[in-house]
């Protein structure tokens, strides 16, 4: 992905051609400013700058505000943070296409499937599964399914069809997770256990469906951390996906602390926005599918959290401002 707004020159087309006319190629840019007009103009300048950040293996990582305080609460994101999950959801998307014979085009010979490359660019510009659904059925055609044999041209039936197709895709992600197959990223757990260890409150805010999220961390964090958690919100919980920021406010609402007292671990840029408009900094922990994006905003960013722990008062060109972190 391109790693500014004005970079956005390459064409999300639909992963098979059969299925939208050429006529309905549009560029990131106009997926942008359709779904994401925060993401259209150039985000104002960060109090969490990365400017006081130092990353030295053997040193330590002082993660500093500009306020005088101490870190209250660390937030963590779900899919990409705690499990790598893209290629998870797609599955079951496309498993639920299949399902259906979702086909968006009279002249598609096999059931819509969501290809590599063209999720990675729609999961990172459109939060929630039925806000993706919504765009593409809009961009490529309603489709024909089982569900309904002609495509839907009412708002009603519309919303039936992402909901039925939405709905069975969460329980095929569920069996995905259920499978033993899936395992948390590297160090999360430990942050998590060095986090509630030290007296700060920990919580979860995923834009996912609320069941699928619960399904997901009693299997992968266990049930003790997750009966443990201060806060935990999905994307059930507020009106708003990421990047609008109203998980994260909510989450401050709840822990009964400020959004300059928390600091949030996303994965992506929308997930990033989504904290900095809540007043909240936040590190990134990286993906494949993320990896090449915009973090300027960020005040620290990783390929996972195997090196950073909760610093608990090294002296190791520490400097413990509001917040701390260590890399080992």
């Amino acid at each position: 992905m391109a790693s500014s707004s004005s970079s956005f020159t390459m064409l999300l087309s639909a992963p098979n051609p059969s299925l939208s006319p050429s006529s309905s190629r549009t560029t990131l840019s106009t997926l942008r400013t359709t779904f994401l007009p925060t993401l259209s103009s150039s985000p104002s300048p960060s109090p969490f700058s990365p400017t006081a950040i130092t990353r030295r293996r053997g040193k330590s990582l002082s993660v500093s505000a500009m306020a005088a305080g101490a870190l209250q609460a660390l937030i963590f994101d779900c899919d990409g943070v705690i499990l790598e999950s893209e290629h998870l959801h797609r599955q079951a998307y496309n498993d639920a296409f299949s399902h259906f014979n979702v086909r968006c085009s009279s002249s598609a010979t096999e059931p819509l499937n969501w290809g590599l490359e063209f999720y990675d660019e729609l999961q990172n510009q459109i939060g929630g599964g039925k806000p993706k659904m919504r765009w593409y059925f809009g961009e490529y055609g309603w489709p024909t399914s089982t569900i309904f044999e002609t495509p839907p041209d009412n708002k009603e039936d519309r919303e039936k069809l992402v909901d039925i197709i939405q709905d069975w895709k969460t329980e095929r992600y569920k069996e995905i997770i259920k499978s033993g197959t899936v395992k948390p990223r590297p160090g999360v757990l430990r942050l998590m256990d060095e986090t509630k260890a030290s007296g700060k409150k920990l919580a979860i805010c995923s834009a996912a469906t609320k069941s699928s999220v619960v399904l997901c961390l009693e299997n992968l964090i266990g049930i003790e951390r997750f009966q443990g958690l201060d806060c935990f919100l999905a994307g059930d919980d507020v009106k708003e996906k990421k990047p609008n920021p109203s998980i994260y406010l909510t989450a401050a609402k709840k822990l009964g602390v400020s959004g300059g007292d928390c600091l949030v671990v996303e994965d992506s840029v929308i997930g990033l926005q989504a904290a900095t408009g809540a007043g909240m900094p936040c590190i990134i922990t990286y993906t494949s599918s993320t990896a090449n994006q915009d973090f300027k905003e960020a005040i620290a960013k990783f390929p996972d959290l195997s090196d950073v722990r909760m610093c608990t008062g090294c002296t190791a060109d520490s400097q413990i401002h509001k917040f701390a972190l260590c890399v080992i």
